[in-house]
């Protein structure tokens, strides 16, 4: 007997259409234990994927993909949709080098109608997509399916907004709620209601009102209010009746009974409807279920026995060091207040939010408020610090410039996720910041190149009066255990690290170990850059006059990065000294494990010597070395 009788029969959403609705059910239950299993080998995101198992197939089932467009926000709930479109076998190198992506990708699949990683862009995407199919003449559906967390975003508003108003569109918004923070409890009453405003009869009886009702405006108005408050006396929909919706649920999303004709009467219904289902994270594990946060992203474990308890720690994370500092620094200074948007545990803020409750602020999904909220703390004499992921502060770009660079407030940005990330791929790789951060006036950019200067980086922004960011790596550092004390680092002062001959190798931030280790090998200078703004134009111009060669390092993209404003400085003079600038590659780097993907880019220590041969550096020292070995 094969391991899943009925998954295994299912390559494409065709084929899983002609299964009669009884079969449903069980086929829920092997994608349910094919995830599981799957997912413990290869890691990935596990509880909001067991929460959508039922979705995933009703979706597939009742609409015709890929010719009706389904847009999944924020992406990390889409296994089950990934396992059902014909990707089942690759499952097995999810996230790996080489392997699929852990969130839609339209390179992928023609199945996967729009890329999301990031939130809330689901119902823009979706509009779009109805436009172009009521323009085109093309009769089809556009599904945006969000989850609640995304709906804090302002960007979901504002393309509730838009379509509210858009006439002749074939548009559902589905609001997946596993957190039951919006909803009443789910029965049988919600369940009913549900069913019976998608019906014909109930959508029936609406247009006839209208009909009747449009030779008097005021009635039709009357009446139109009327059905407002009687839905709002029994579900939360008012809200979105306003954007000009209709809503329907909330309904029970493990529940196919009531998923499936509540799917087909909305498919039969134009202009734009809003269904609200409710679902739990990590529904059919318990493990999961008793723990949504521990089993949201996991790595390789055993889905018998479950996630053990780490083993004692060794090196720290960067993530961890800047979670010690706050809490130091807030014991030491009431002004400090901490903010993330939605990413606690991710930024290290699960003990500042334990012993400072009233001095933490997740303000959710909503990275341009976070930075707008900041200034307006600092404004009045707080000292916020802005913990995020650098991918999400590309989302706030208007806000840091306008609201807290171009007042020169005293906000601390704590950038984790810089450079390359690993399994999550191109989408969270904060491959941009140094590009995009050193071009701001007031801005100071700080990269640490090991654990305890990221602890002195953050007190050294700490203490400015004026926008300070301090970037880091994802992971563990190079084992330079933090001290204690705290001081504040010279600004714009580089660190030469070892002194070498000809060549000199100035680096930024997580490229100093890769430098120290070339710097062995070449007998070359390291500079510890450590500001990326202001640069040490002094130090520069010194290591031109006594180097033959420098050559630049950073994990940031070459255009715009650290490297570009060493040439600038040495253009600036007129100083003619050949120079490489090494970095990321001008595209979007896959995924992998961090270090595969760092000698994918040549940001290792035999890729970054692999380019110095290529650069045809005369230097003794690279003639000793087997260049075939690298």
């Amino acid at each position: 007997m094969p391991a899943y009788p009925l998954l295994e029969r299912i390559n494409h959403p065709s084929e899983l259409r002609t299964l009669e609705r009884r079969d449903l059910i069980a086929l829920a239950h092997e994608l349910r234990a094919f995830l599981i299993e799957s997912v413990s080998r290869s890691g990935g995101h596990l509880s909001s994927n067991l929460g959508t198992v039922e979705l995933s197939i009703a979706l597939h089932y009742v609409f015709d993909t890929p010719e009706d467009r389904i847009v999944w926000d924020v992406g990390h709930q889409t296994y089950g949709h990934k396992v059902l479109t014909g990707r089942r076998a690759q499952m097995a190198n999810l996230r790996h080098f080489g392997g699929i992506s852990g969130f839609p990708r339209r390179q992928e699949s023609e199945y996967d109608t729009f890329g999301t990683a990031h939130s809330s862009t689901s119902i823009s995407a979706a509009l779009g997509m109805a436009v172009a199919a009521r323009d085109k003449g093309e009769e089809r559906c556009a599904i945006a399916v969000i989850g609640d967390g995304a709906m804090s975003a302002g960007m979901a508003f504002e393309a509730l907004n838009n379509a509210g108003d858009m006439q002749g569109i074939k548009l559902l918004v589905i609001l997946n709620d596993n957190e039951m923070s919006i909803s009443p409890p789910v029965g049988a009453l919600t369940k009913i209601l549900a069913r019976m405003l998608s019906g014909s009869t109930f959508n029936a009886a609406r247009r006839a009102g209208k009909n009747v009702l449009g030779i008097a405006p005021p009635m039709l108005d009357f009446a139109r209010k009327v059905e407002e408050h009687v839905k709002g006396l029994i579900s939360p929909g008012t809200l979105f009746e306003e954007f000009g919706f209709h809503y329907y649920g909330p309904i029970d999303g493990h529940d196919l009974d009531a998923l499936i004709p509540t799917l087909q009467n909305l498919r039969r219904l134009d202009g734009p409807q809003f269904l609200h289902v409710v679902t739990r994270k990590g529904q059919g594990y318990k493990l999961a279920e008793a723990d949504p946060i521990l089993y949201h992203g996991v790595s390789k474990f055993d889905h018998t026995s479950g996630i053990q308890a780490a083993k004692a720690p060794g090196k720290l994370s960067y993530t961890q060091v800047f979670g010690d500092w706050l809490c130091d620094i807030a014991a030491k200074d009431p002004r400090v207040v901490g903010i993330t948007p939605a990413m606690r545990e991710g930024s290290g803020m699960v003990r500042f939010a334990e012993c400072f409750p009233d001095r933490y602020h997740d303000v959710g999904i909503a990275e341009q408020h976070a930075l707008t909220f900041a200034a307006g703390l600092a404004c009045e004499g707080m000292k916020p610090v802005v913990a995020i992921y650098s991918t999400f502060l590309q989302r706030a770009y208007d806000q840091l410039i306008h609201d807290v660079a171009l007042q020169n407030l005293p906000v601390l940005l704590a950038i984790d996720r810089a450079g390359l990330v690993g399994p999550d791929g191109p989408t969270h790789a904060g491959s941009f910041d140094y590009s995009f951060l050193r071009c701001i006036p007031n801005m100071v950019v700080m990269a640490p190149a090991d654990e305890n200067e990221c602890r002195q980086m953050l007190y050294t922004g700490f203490r400015l009066n004026q926008p300070a960011a301090v970037r880091y790596p994802r992971g563990k550092g190079s084992g330079v255990a933090p001290e204690r004390d705290m001081r504040a680092l010279p600004v714009g002062k580089a660190e030469i690290r070892r002194r070498g001959r000809e060549l000199a190798l100035l680096a930024f931030g997580s490229m100093v170990e890769v430098a120290e280790v070339v710097a062995q090998r070449l007998d070359a200078t390291v500079v510890n850059m450590r500001f990326v703004k202001p640069l040490d134009e002094a130090t520069v111009v010194q290591l031109a006059a006594e180097h033959r060669w420098l050559v630049t390092l950073e994990e940031n993209v070459i255009a715009g990065g650290a490297g570009s404003a060493v040439n600038e400085c040495l253009a600036a003079r007129g100083i003619q000294v050949p120079v490489r600038n090494i970095g990321l590659p001008d595209r979007f780097v896959e995924q992998g494990e961090r270090g595969e993907l760092l000698a994918e880019s040549g940001l290792d220590a035999d890729g970054v010597i692999r380019q110095l041969v290529d650069w045809g550096l005369a230097m003794p020292a690279l003639s000793t070395i087997d260049t075939r070995a690298v």
